[in-house]
């Protein structure tokens, strides 16, 4: 079993699959291999597609030997959250109500995929219909954290990125409503990038127009980020946000600069009034000097008027109103108990307070763009603490420096929220590793569709912080 292959970024994959230095077959069957191998301890996938990926695997293994054009990602495998559909392979939203459902077309962001060549290898774990921070439901269980399996991996996108943080896979498909790619990317020491609104269309959303959610990539390298955004990115009739989008060069971007000097970065470290813990603040200190040792000029940004969880509340807690109250008056018994414990909250929401939230929205919207007329860049910590408990619930409180905070999302992620409602792009880096051991994120917030300038501030800061050898330990508890 060659599982040195699972440790090798996409980048690095595709140029030994292009030189025919690499066999696809042999590539998707050490990644199934390992799959197989640590999915009892990591709990990441639903479902491992063996037989369909190692059957594309020598369709590409094929095409390679007769010298054909080759996609962006030919070969490449990749796990996608189970809330993305995926052509003939099973995609349950995490709900046992959907356990069965079996789509007869991709998501389009998966359309791109499968055309630049990349070959699925399973679908990850989510919280039920992606609606909580952490990744737990009653379909599959719990899925740990790759670096400690007592603590949760976030959510809801935990199982990509715990697939990508343990070698499973390469990259993965997540999705983001309020930091659910951001979350646990931090928690698990791997980059997850929010793009702007748009740039990847989302073709599953029911509301497109008012949409504040992202169909993203995930991986351990801002290069295979990049990648995947390449292959991902550009308009679609389906999504109007992503009209007049064209993809670019993002890969090649991404590697252009220099250095960060006469850039400018705002920071913050927590939200008026928010909590952050002693090692994450020490952390994040240290991450804004490697971006001034990059030859940025860090400036201290006011943390007043940041207070935006519950303007995203009342919009994202309508839509699940409307999208789920039928089913949990017909389902009680069969959905998740936080779901319906958040429905219950929705019902306090009048039109009238759905309307005044979106003034809200349109207001933080102008906000940062009036803060991006005097900076370059918004670096913030990801989270305000390492990743709690395997046990920790979104209705527990939620434990900073031995304080307790009854909610959870207001005081953990207060920073991933208002740039799914601004639409601007933003990526967590890892930065280091907290008291517990556990990975500690930096979020980077670029410019609405800066995603290429974004994207080189992060390699200078991934390649300074020379953090990417590290991994999880996992043959010790698999």
């Amino acid at each position: 079993m060659n599982e040195e292959l699972c440790l090798l970024p996409a980048t690095r994959l595709r140029e030994a699959i292009g030189r025919r230095d690499l066999s696809p077959v042999e590539l998707v069957q050490a990644v199934l291999q390992r799959a197989d191998r640590l999915q009892a301890r990591l709990n990441c996938f639903i479902t491992i597609c063996h037989d369909e990926a190692l059957r594309e695997a020598r369709a590409a293994e094929s095409a390679v030997m007769r010298g054909e054009p080759l996609g962006l990602l030919h070969g490449i495998p990749y796990a996608c959250k189970d809330l993305v559909n995926t052509r003939g392979v099973r995609t349950t939203l995490g709900s046992k109500l959907h356990a069965s459902t079996v789509p007869d077309h991709d998501a389009v962001a998966v359309q791109r995929l499968r055309a630049q060549g990349a070959i699925l290898i399973g679908k990850t774990t989510t919280s039920e219909f992606g609606a909580k921070c952490l990744t737990d439901a009653p379909l599959f269980g719990r899925t740990p954290n790759a670096w400690n399996p007592l603590h949760t991996s976030g959510g809801s996108s935990g199982g990509a990125a715990v697939a990508v943080a343990s070698g499973i896979a390469p990259i993965g498909v997540a999705t983001d409503g309020g930091g659910s790619t951001r979350i646990p990317a931090a928690c698990n020491g791997v980059v997850g990038l929010k793009q702007s609104i748009g740039v990847v269309p989302h073709s599953q959303a029911l509301d497109a127009i008012g949409n504040l959610t992202y169909v993203t990539p995930i991986s351990r390298t801002v290069a295979d980020t990049a990648l995947m955004l390449q292959a991902m990115a550009g308009e679609d009739p389906s999504d109007p946000w992503s009209a007049g989008v064209r993809p670019a060069a993002y890969l090649d971007a991404a590697q252009s600069m220099a250095d960060l000097r006469g850039k400018r970065v705002l920071f913050a470290f927590a939200p008026s009034g928010r909590p952050i813990a002693s090692d994450v603040r020490a952390c994040f200190s240290r991450a804004i000097g490697t971006l001034q040792d990059l030859g940025a000029e860090p400036i201290e940004m006011s943390t007043e008027g940041w207070d935006i969880e519950p303007i995203w509340r009342t919009i994202n807690h309508t839509v699940w109103r409307a999208r789920f109250t039928s089913l949990a008056e017909a389902h009680p018994t069969e959905l998740s108990p936080s779901l319906i414990r958040q429905l219950a909250l929705a019902s306090e929401y009048s039109a009238v307070d759905y309307q005044n939230a979106n003034f809200e929205r349109t207001r933080l919207f102008r906000r940062v763009q009036d803060l991006f007329a005097k900076a370059d860049f918004i670096a913030v910590p990801t989270l305000s603490r390492t990743a709690p408990s395997i046990e920790q619930d979104l209705f527990d409180p939620l434990e900073i420096d031995g304080r307790s905070y009854a909610e959870m999302r207001p005081n953990w992620f207060p920073w991933t929220m208002p740039f799914n409602l601004s639409g601007h792009p933003a990526v967590t880096l890892h930065c280091g590793f907290g008291a517990d051991g556990l990975p500690v994120g930096v979020q980077l917030i670029g410019r609405l569709h800066g995603e290429a300038e974004l994207l080189q501030a992060a390699t200078l800061f991934e390649r300074e912080s020379n953090l990417l050898g590290h991994w999880p330990n996992l043959d010790a508890s698999s």
